[in-house]
């Protein structure tokens, strides 16, 4: 009985604490914040006379590798990339070197990120193991800061580099060889820094090297460079503007793509393009035109009957020459497209795009009127070259504006007319919009091109001043605008990019700190200090 009573109180105490457990749960104590921590490393870290070929690293824990291939950054660069492994968690990390080490050279291998505990993903933060095949670590270090040179955000992962200037070294040497020494920006920094590096003269490149190897390919890579040499040791922080070459003009096979017209493909600047279309020695009239977001540009012929044709190209120095089989095909059809918004804006004008290019324009076949039939005035102009036509009107808020272009009111090059055209566009009430004047200071220099862009960069607004520091931007979208300077050295109204060859920098952008609101029915006063 006695046994029985104890047995009861037994199972009753076990219930209790059971049911006192059930209130909580275990949560296993603080969050692992500590990065993992190197234990050993054999080699030692810092060696001198290395002569190995594998490098082993303990730590306190296991640790995993991440995005090694994109973090390791080995200075100087190696021709074959060691191998870092394993890949699977591990308190030991191996790295196998595979390419020949130079003598009396000092390396260095950055892990950035790389490295992290398995558990937390805490990385081992810019890790670096440096040896030295000479007697001694070189220690001295050059650092500054990366820009875009056009636009306001920067590049991720840029490579930093310093080319010794040697009885090897010539203007081509980013073209063809690897860096003396390098580092990264990785996927955050906008600042750089070289280390262990040993005295003499260098050139400073930054690039955005696309490919990973190290060497510039103006077609893919973004480049920045110090134009002067520099030695070290040396203090000084160095700014480096990133920025894409324009190519050297060439073009690729002409394409005829319909009974009159060839697409002909170009990389550099077509500004100075000129091209004779022959038949034997027959020269054929032709019409040059953009063609629409792509790096091409069309040649227009009327109709002629021939087994080939000749195009011969020119651009400056630039000469080539092409034969193809003219092959007979459908012809283009004229037809239309408009611009169907229209603001406020003085820039802001009514535009119709033609498939065709026009040769041909009777006004008196045209008409403006608005929402009470009244005529508007208006006046006509036509780019050739983008194929589209623009009417300016002086423009009143809250009206209706009908285009009508009657039947012939446009000719295209093989003498095709329009038929009926007719277009209604709506202009928005001026409180709908915001105005900005800009008020520049300290201005070294004149001209400037003032520019208003979106946060991708596109430009949505522009003024060019020779003299005047107040510029007024009336009649503006709502949104947050970019606001940026450009001094336009050749004074050709548009941002110039640099040439490495040539060691010219790009034109100098200063952009406005912070965001510009414009809001609907207000005016924004804004100072731009160019030397904050």
């Amino acid at each position: 009985m006695l046994k029985n009573k104890f047995r009861s109180i037994f199972i009753l105490l076990a219930l209790t604490v059971i049911s006192c457990a059930k209130r909580g749960s275990i949560t296993g104590g603080l969050k692992d914040t500590i990065a993992p921590v190197l234990r050993a490393s054999f080699p030692k870290n810092l060696s001198v006379n290395f002569k190995g070929k594998e490098i082993n690293l303990t730590f306190d824990e296991y640790v995993k590798l991440k995005n090694v291939n994109k973090q390791l950054i080995v200075s100087p660069p190696m021709k074959y990339i060691p191998e870092v492994f394993p890949l699977t968690p591990s308190k030991i990390i191996h790295i196998k070197i595979k390419d020949t080490l130079q003598e009396n050279t000092t390396y260095s291998f950055n892990f950035g990120q790389s490295i992290e505990d398995n558990n937390e993903g805490n990385p081992y933060n810019q890790f670096k193991y440096i040896f030295s095949t000479g007697s001694y670590i070189d220690s001295l270090k050059v650092g500054g800061a990366i820009k875009d040179a056009l636009n306001k955000k920067e590049d991720s992962f840029v490579s930093v580099m310093l080319y010794e200037v040697n009885n090897k070294f010539n203007d081509s040497v980013v073209y063809k060889s690897v860096p003396r020494y390098i580092t990264n920006t990785l996927d955050s920094l906008k600042t750089f820094k070289i280390e262990n590096v040993k005295a003499g003269k260098y050139l400073l490149v930054a690039m955005k090297d696309i490919n990973s190897n190290n060497k510039f390919n103006p077609k893919e890579d973004k480049i920045g460079f110090r134009k002067q040499l520099v030695s070290i040791p040396n203090d000084s922080l160095f700014e480096l503007k990133l920025f894409k070459e324009v190519l050297t003009f060439k073009t690729v096979k002409p394409v005829q793509t319909t009974g009159n017209k060839l697409i002909l493909g170009y990389e550099g600047n077509p500004k100075n393009l000129k091209i004779a279309l022959k038949k034997g020695n027959e020269i054929i009239p032709t019409i040059v035109t953009k063609f629409p977001f792509k790096d091409s540009v069309q040649v227009w012929f009327k109709p002629i009957k021939a087994d080939s044709l000749n195009l011969a190209v020119a651009n400056g120095n630039y000469k080539k020459s092409y034969t193809f089989k003219k092959t007979e095909q459908k012809k283009d059809t004229l037809s239309f497209t408009p611009k169907t918004s229209l603001g406020l804006s003085k820039l802001d004008q009514f535009t119709i795009r033609s498939s065709r290019p026009l040769v041909k324009f009777d006004e008196s076949k045209m008409k403006v009127t608005d929402k009470d039939s009244v005529n508007v005035k208006f006046t006509t102009s036509y780019d050739a070259y983008t194929q589209e036509l623009k009417f300016d009107i002086p423009k009143d808020p809250l009206q209706r504006y009908k285009f009508q272009l009657l039947p012939g009111a446009l000719t295209d090059y093989i003498d095709q007319k329009n038929d009926t055209l007719s277009y209604k566009v709506t202009t928005k009430s001026a409180t709908d919009y915001g105005n900005l004047r800009v008020n520049l200071t300290n201005v070294k220099q004149f001209p400037v091109i003032v520019e208003l862009t979106n946060d991708k960069g596109d430009v949505l607004a522009s003024e060019f001043s020779e003299k005047n520091t107040s510029l007024d931007f009336m009649f503006l979208e709502p949104a947050k605008y970019t606001l940026r300077v450009i001094y336009d050295a050749n004074r050709n109204k548009e941002w110039d990019s640099g040439n490495f060859l040539e060691r010219l920098q790009p034109e100098e952008v200063i952009y406005f700190p912070k965001e510009i609101d414009v809001r609907g029915n207000w005016d924004v006063d804004q100072t731009f200090d160019l030397n904050q």
